[in-house]
C-alpha cells in the first residue's frame, strides 16, 4: 500500500480530486477530534462501546484512539493507498498546499484547484510501499495457487533494544539500500525458492529509513502445501536476504551512532 500526506487549507478539496484519480481501493484519514467520553445527542450524552460500527449503503467505523500509524498499519492488508489529511507533522511524504512547512513535500501547489493531480500520481506510484505482516500474508492468500496451500509461514525481525540485561539501550536502527539493487535480489531470492517443489508463493519485505526500538523490520511470508517445506523456505529465505540483498544499517544507541557493517 502507498501511503503519503496532504497538508495545508486546501487538503479536503485535494484528497477529493487524487481519490478519484488513484487507483485500486483508496482510504482517507482525516485528523478529527471526537470526545472520548460519549458524544451530546440532543441534550443526551451518549455513552461510546469500545469499538462501534455503523454498517449500510454508507458506513461509519468509530473506535478507540488510534495513531495514524497505527491506522496505517490496520488498512494495509486491503488497500492500494492510504492518504492521511491534516497530519502535516507526520512522519509520510506530503503534498503541501499554500504555505503548510511539511519535512518531506512530495508535491507543491498554491492551493487544490492549482494542484498537478497526474504529478503527484506519478510521484506516489514510485513510493517505497508500506508493508505489514498482515499485509503480506494478505497477498499470499490472494495467489492464483492458494487452493493447493496447506501452510502459511512467516519470519518478523524487529529492532532488539538489547542482547543482555545489562547492555545498553538501542534506541534505533536506519537502513540504507541501493535503489532497485536490493528490490531486484530480493525478486530473485523469491523466485528461486518458488521454484522448490510444494511452494507456492514466497514474499520478501524489509523496511528502510529510521525504524525504532520495538519496531518490525523485516518479513518473510511462505505459502506452501505443507508445514515442513514451508518452515525450511522461511528459515532459507531470511537467511539469504541477510547474505545476499545489499542493504546497510546505522544503530543508535544511548551514547553512540555507528555503521554496523564498520564493526564486522
Amino acid at each position: 500500500m502507498q501511503v503519503f500526506g496532504i497538508a495545508g487549507e486546501d487538503a479536503e478539496a485535494a484528497a477529493d480530486r487524487l481519490v478519484e484519480a488513484l487507483s485500486g481501493r483508496v482510504a482517507v484519514v482525516r485528523n478529527r477530534e471526537r470526545t472520548a467520553a460519549g458524544e451530546v445527542d440532543g441534550g443526551v450524552q451518549r455513552a461510546r462501546p469500545a469499538t462501534e460500527y455503523d454498517l449500510g449503503a454508507e458506513w461509519q467505523a468509530y473506535g478507540e484512539r488510534l495513531s495514524l500509524a497505527e491506522t496505517v498499519d490496520r488498512l494495509a492488508p486491503d488497500h492500494d493507498h492510504a492518504v492521511a489529511v491534516g497530519f502535516p507533522d507526520a512522519d509520510l511524504p506530503q503534498v503541501s498546499l499554500g504555505d503548510v512547512d511539511v519535512s518531506d513535500p512530495l508535491v507543491t501547489a498554491p492551493d487544490a484547484a492549482s494542484l498537478d493531480v497526474a504529478a503527484v500520481v506519478a510521484a506516489v506510484a514510485d513510493l517505497d510501499p508500506h508493508e505489514t505482516l498482515e499485509s503480506l500474508v494478505a497477498e499470499v492468500k490472494r495467489s492464483a495457487g492458494a487452493d493447493r496451500a496447506g501452510a502459511i509461514a512467516t519470519f518478523t525481525g524487529r529492532v532488539r533494544e538489547k542482547d543482555a540485561p545489562d547492555d545498553e539501550r538501542t534506541e534505533l536502527l536506519e537502513f540504507e539500500k541501493y535503489d532497485g539493487v536490493a528490490e531486484t535480489k530480493m525478486r530473485t531470492i523469491e523466485s528461486e525458492l518458488e521454484e522448490r517443489d510444494g511452494i507456492v508463493e514466497v514474499v520478501l519485505h524489509h523496511r528502510t529509513g529510521v525504524v525504532p526500538a520495538g519496531e518490525d523490520i523485516v518479513f518473510v511470508v511462505v505459502l506452501a502445501g505443507h508445514r515442513e517445506e514451508a518452515f525450511r523456505t522461511v528459515e532459507e529465505g531470511i537467511n539469504r536476504l541477510k547474505d545476499e540483498v545489499p542493504l546497510f544499517k546505522k544503530e543508535v544507541t544511548e551514547s553512540e551512532t555507528f555503521w554496523v557493517h564498520d564493526r564486522e
